[in-house]
């Protein structure tokens, strides 16, 4: 493994300069000759026919040049296809046409678009859009949606029902069976909107002459939006570059192709003229895909000494009106396979079923099913702890997978790589100091205020490959990480990636690994990204890839340089090539270090070719397609303690402390930064946000006003530590850590409230944990304590 000295050092993040300075260039800063501006007509109603379209009063707004409906895009734009085939699931995938013809199944549902010469003159035209629609009966709950005579989205989905996915292992009814006793519980994770600080955009440039379409877009990965805008357009892949400049934040909700992306490129293609669309955030609110939505009934057996037995339950998932790019996948494959959590788990007997409802699309965010098992798998150990008279933490470190028993494949059938979760759980412990704190608790409140202590011991599955269990699971596309690095006459370094980082810092991290491998200057390797036609195809960036899997392709392909470089230099050095050994930056014949040769030595020579190896050919390039042999799984323990005020409802969270495993570190820098950002996103989750609608569909919570994305004021400070469990078939033995925190904390801040709220009898409370939320139920416990009926 290549530890060396950046390997593991706080080296700055090299693009926060243009990213503070405002230097950066995002898809909206893109101006074109002749750019045109697009609105997108929106459905007002959550369930509707759609009688009839008056474009009159549009196509007569000053500047307005064309307006276009679903019959326009007939033939000419295909629906949005579903990418997550989920096998054994008897999956239904209705069509998600890009503009809707003949009825609307959310708020937010595109039904025509307006192109202008500039926004105003697009937005004035939209205004003028006259749709005439029959409302029609709305369903927005999963469970709901799925019971006799509730409204039917699709015909192609009796019940509303778009899949039913069930995951089993072990003997769950002898579990149960044997069990002393059966902890049941139902789980509400609620939806959540993204809120990227950058919404959504694309321009569109097509010209005619040649056929090429080239766009610009707001995502996560490029590649796969040309693949799939390709069939979608009916345009060649190579006639078709998507360019992803600066994205600012995605949090998964930049993965998927949307309807917008084709419908601008639709625009564009008609036309003849470049069309830009950028969304505002009341768009952003409505259509970009939301996260989560889960409803879980669940059973977890155990014995009297808290051994885990078996667990069952069934998840009911919401995933809105289509199926989004990725939607299947999140609850079954990324939710259900990892329903063992940290712990030995002799049997799961689970059931997820997807449902349509008549609200927006729901995807991947941050985590993306992790956090959903991870939170159910923790409460309930909480649960379990109370009702068997057990600490928290004992009944977790009793069930713990021992780190001698990795490889451990759970009951679930995958493979957890490495791990040693008692270490990281101690860590935390001693930072807290456990022990003072349970004591401090057991004295009592000395100024009314109740003290609440959560633990969350997780284990996540990221590093997504490999390919072929990406295609056993049904994901219509490899998961393998790419890169090209050239090196240059004079020893300079480009490295061309097919990742897609949008802040989270690889292009600092792959730097430091490609200086740690060629022993160059960090200064002298740039990272490059983004754009289809100059990088190597890859799969994207999300679920905590890019590192484990496109950091691996770029060691990779710098070891393939190393290696050519070592044939050159022991020409020169007439020496044996086995004799000749690399290290910082130098080749040198072993014993004798004088005989040496520079990495800038060697490639300047590899591009000279006036004295190379017999057949070997000039140049100093390589590319590597790194496809992992398995995930990678990264674990750790959160513990978070609070302080509840009984009088107004208020939890604030006195202490959080995260200690996590991602196996080594390239850039603690940014690994903590990752962490930081992921805990306050998922400590929004178990506090304050939560995408509410009403019963006609209707998104209550649609601007910032109304959702309750977190302000600064409102985190604590976070104490962050790491252990380092390698893991052993990376080759830098890296895991990824940029969804750890949001996975960990929901689960750790709940769990600290509930257990302020324990000696009150209340039991369970559903997120967000608001004031309003928790001062109810304090209320209703004393009237419960008084006998009176709530």
């Amino acid at each position: 493994m290549a530890v060396t000295k950046l390997f593991g050092a706080k080296v700055k993040r090299r693009e926060d300069p243009r990213l503070i300075t405002g230097k950066a260039i995002y898809t909206d800063d893109v101006k074109l000759p002749g750019l045109l501006h697009a609105a997108i007509v929106r459905s007002p109603h959550a369930h509707a026919r759609i009688v009839g379209i008056d474009l009159s009063g549009a196509r007569q707004t000053p500047g307005v040049v064309a307006v276009f409906t679903g019959a326009d895009l007939a033939g000419k734009v295909g629906p949005l296809p579903c990418a997550w085939l989920i096998p054994n699931a008897d999956l239904k995938t209705p069509p998600h046409p890009a503009i809707a013809t003949d009825r609307v199944r959310y708020v937010g549902d595109a039904v025509a678009v307006v192109v202008a010469e500039d926004r105003y003159s697009a937005r004035d035209g939209a205004d003028r859009v006259k749709v005439d629609y029959a409302p029609l009966p709305v369903v927005t709950a999963a469970e709901q949606a799925v019971a006799g005579g509730a409204p039917l989205l699709h015909e192609q989905a009796p019940q509303n029902i778009a899949f039913r996915w069930k995951v089993t292992g072990g003997d769950a009814a002898a579990a149960f069976a044997q069990a002393d006793a059966v902890i049941s519980q139902r789980f509400v994770n609620q939806r959540l909107i993204a809120n990227a600080m950058e919404t959504r955009g694309a321009v569109a440039d097509y010209n005619p002459n040649t056929g090429d379409l080239t766009l610009w877009v707001t995502s996560q990965n490029p590649h796969i939006h040309r693949v799939i805008l390709s069939g979608v357009l009916g345009i060649p892949e190579h006639r078709l570059r998507v360019i992803s400049p600066e994205v600012g934040g995605g949090f998964g909700s930049k993965i998927f192709v949307y309807p917008d992306e084709a419908i601008v490129a639709f625009c564009s293609r008609e036309l003849g003229r470049p069309v830009k669309w950028v969304e505002d955030r009341r768009e952003n609110y409505l259509v970009t895909a939301h996260g989560r939505d889960h409803v879980t009934d669940v059973a977890l057996a155990v014995r009297r000494d808290g051994t885990l037995l078996g667990l069952r339950g069934r998840t009911y998932a919401n995933l809105g009106a289509y199926l989004s790019t990725a939607a299947p996948g999140v609850p079954t494959i990324l939710h259900g396979l990892m329903l063992s959590g940290a712990y030995v788990l002799p049997a799961i007997d689970y059931e997820v079923v997807g449902v349509f409802t008549n609200t927006a699309p729901v995807d991947a965010y941050r985590g993306a099913g992790r956090p959903e098992a991870t939170y159910l798998v923790e409460r309930l150990m909480d649960l379990a702890a109370g009702e068997l008279g057990l600490d928290p933490i004992e009944i977790r470190r009793r069930n713990f997978i021992r780190k001698e028993q990795f490889p451990y494949t759970v009951v679930t059938g995958i493979t957890y790589d490495s791990g040693d979760y008692e270490h990281a759980l101690d860590t935390a412990l001693r930072m807290l100091d456990y022990p003072a704190w349970r004591e401090r608790q057991r004295r009592g409140p000395t100024d009314g205020k109740l003290i609440g202590i959560g633990a969350c011991t997780y284990v996540e599955i990221c590093g997504l490959g490999p390919s072929p269990v990406a295609g056993a699971v049904g994901f219509q596309g490899g998961l393998w990480g790419s890169a090209v690095i050239r090196v240059h006459p004079t020893g300079k370094v480009n490295v061309f990636i097919g990742e897609k980082p949008h802040g989270q810092g690889e292009e600092t991290t792959f730097a430091q690994v490609v200086s740690d491998e060629l022993g160059v200057p960090i200064d002298d390797v740039q990272v490059i990204y983004g754009d289809t036609a100059v990088t190597p195809m890859g799969w994207g960036t999300y679920g905590s890839r890019t590192t484990p899997v496109g950091a691996a392709a770029c060691a990779v392909a710098a070891r393939k340089i190393i290696e050519k470089g070592r044939k050159i230099a022991a020409h020169l050095l007439e020496a044996p090539e086995a004799d000749v050994r690399f290290e910082g930056g130098r080749y040198f014949v072993e014993g004798a270090p004088s005989r040496a040769k520079t990495f800038q030595e060697v490639t300047l020579q590899a591009y000279l070719a006036w004295n190379l190896p017999p057949g070997l050919e000039p140049g100093m390039e390589a590319s590597a397609f790194y496809d992992p042999p398995n995930f990678t799984y990264p674990f750790g323990t959160h513990l978070c303690t609070v302080e509840v005020d009984p009088e107004t409802g208020g939890a604030a969270i006195t202490n959080y402390i995260a200690v996590d495993d991602c196996g080594r570190a390239i850039n603690p820098l940014i690994v903590d930064g990752q962490v930081h950002g992921g805990i306050t996103q998922g400590m929004a989750q178990a506090l304050w946000e939560a995408a509410v609608y009403d019963d006609r569909g209707q998104l209550l919570t649609g601007t910032m006003m109304d959702y309750a994305v977190p302000k600064a004021s409102q985190v604590p400070l976070f104490v962050t530590a790491r252990t380092e469990t390698p893991s052993p078939h990376h080759p830098l033995g890296v895991k990824g850590v940029g969804e750890t925190g949001t996975i960990a904390s929901p689960a750790a801040v709940v769990n600290a409230v509930l257990d302020a709220l324990r000696p009150l009898g209340i039991r369970h409370l559903d997120m967000p944990l608001t004031g309003n939320c928790i001062w109810n139920a304090i209320q209703q416990a004393r009237m419960k304590t008084k006998g009176v009926s709530p």
